[in-house]
């Protein structure tokens, strides 16, 4: 596998695709594309892993059945769900799959992922996107904020009694 240099920039935030439907796939290329990601295709598990440990995406959107029978062989969503915090924190994980109803917090957190998206909605997956986007920042916020300034040393103001 080539090194890819298109991700050397800080242009455009990365996104990785782990779609095996061809229709279904560049759909979705076309949706994140239009909200200016560079968007990247995994094709098998193998290359999924790789790409995923090798740079750091914004957004991953991974169909239930990637390169599978059904969701308990999707090697890669395991993967994904085994991969420590440090290693997951700045990306957005969406699981899209006919299984799931669109934005449902119970569905999302079983799967240890963002957001589900069924894809009968997927035209909804740019604002989708952009909304586990953001809440992922706000809620990492405390935590990176904490984590700088004992980087720094900075001490912390005493609580207001």
């Amino acid at each position: 596998m080539s090194f890819d240099s298109e991700f050397i920039s800080n242009s455009a935030p990365a996104a990785l695709l782990a779609i095996s439907g061809t229709e279904l796939l560049a759909n979705a290329r076309s949706l994140l594309t239009q909200c200016g990601y560079k968007v990247r295709a995994a094709s098998n598990h193998e290359d999924f892993i790789s790409r995923v440990t090798r740079t750091r995406y914004e957004v991953v959107v991974i169909e239930e059945t990637f390169a599978s029978e059904g969701i308990e062989e999707n090697a890669s969503l395991y993967a994904l769900q085994q991969m420590s915090m440090n290693e997951r924190r700045g990306t957005s994980v969406i699981l899209l799959g006919p299984s799931f109803q669109t934005l449902n917090p119970l569905q999302a957190f079983q799967q240890s992922v963002h957001a589900a998206l069924n894809p009968e909605e997927l035209e909804s997956l740019g604002p989708i996107a952009q909304q586990a986007v953001t809440n992922n920042g706000l809620f990492n916020e405390v935590f990176l904020s904490t984590e700088q300034r004992l980087a720094t040393g900075a001490a912390y103001p005493a609580p207001a009694v």
